[in-house]
């Protein structure tokens, strides 16, 4: 069986380990790389996702790719005694996670574990939320991650993705394509010292299903009222389903 790595085709049992070494590669310079590449806007995009999950008091969410941490700790702002789970197949990433979790005194109820977002060593029913941001386009299967997140939510529970997508306007997809695939790489070599890795990265986004077929995934997976909100003209979305 086949899969695609990048523009790569390759055996599917060959990607995650693929996939791996792209992150052990870029965890130290993740977020800085995060900043430059977006001019910041990542930032805001996750402060909107963080307000569209609108997290209850006391509640649970297992932060799925949650590697350096951004999404969980801003869960973690925005409740009271509320506990989260980051989980990440790369040990690199969470580590950068924990030392960022020291460096920014993040107090709340934090627990890391490194897993595969398709084989979940989690129970049932055990989750109020689960978000992955920039995290589900890398993963081999996306349909088992997709069960997955249906399986170890609660009944009532809501899963969020933030993840690049389809651009909707013909000029500015010019200008993406253009900054993608001839600056991105740049600033990774010199940043990152890394190039292959953000050519992977932003080869990764255009092999990603677009919006409506996300959707259509999400859905054919259990989730309902599923939902989609595109930002910055589609750069990013943010997609949204509830478990009943």
């Amino acid at each position: 069986m086949k899969t695609h790595f990048g523009f790569r085709e390759v055996d599917k049992d060959e990607k995650a380990p693929l996939v791996k070494g792209v992150f052990d590669n870029v965890a130290s310079k993740y977020d800085i790389m995060n900043d430059v590449m977006s001019m910041g806007t990542h930032r805001l995009w996750k402060d909107k996702f963080i307000r569209v999950l609108s997290p209850r008091d006391n509640s649970r969410l297992l932060d799925v790719a949650g590697g350096t941490g951004d999404i969980a700790f801003r869960f973690l702002k925005n409740t009271q005694n509320g506990s989260v789970t980051i989980a990440d197949i790369n040990h690199n990433m969470l580590r950068e996670g924990y030392k960022n979790s020291i460096d920014k005194n993040i107090k709340g109820d934090i627990s890391w574990v490194c897993a595969d977002a398709q084989y979940m060593p989690i129970p049932d029913n055990e989750y109020d939320y689960y978000t992955i941001a920039f995290g589900i386009r890398n993963v081999t299967d996306i349909n088992a991650a997709l069960a997955e997140a249906y399986r170890v939510l609660k009944p009532g529970g809501r899963f969020l993705c933030l993840e690049f997508s389809k651009v909707d306007n013909a000029i500015l997809q010019k200008f993406y394509d253009f900054y993608s695939f001839s600056v991105i790489p740049k600033m990774g070599e010199i940043i990152a010292s890394d190039s292959g890795s953000y050519q992977y990265l932003v080869e990764s986004i255009r092999k990603f299903p677009n919006q409506e077929t996300f959707r259509q995934m999400i859905e054919n997976n259990g989730f309902v009222n599923v939902r989609y909100i595109n930002l910055s003209g589609g750069v990013v979305a943010i997609h949204s389903g509830w478990k009943i």
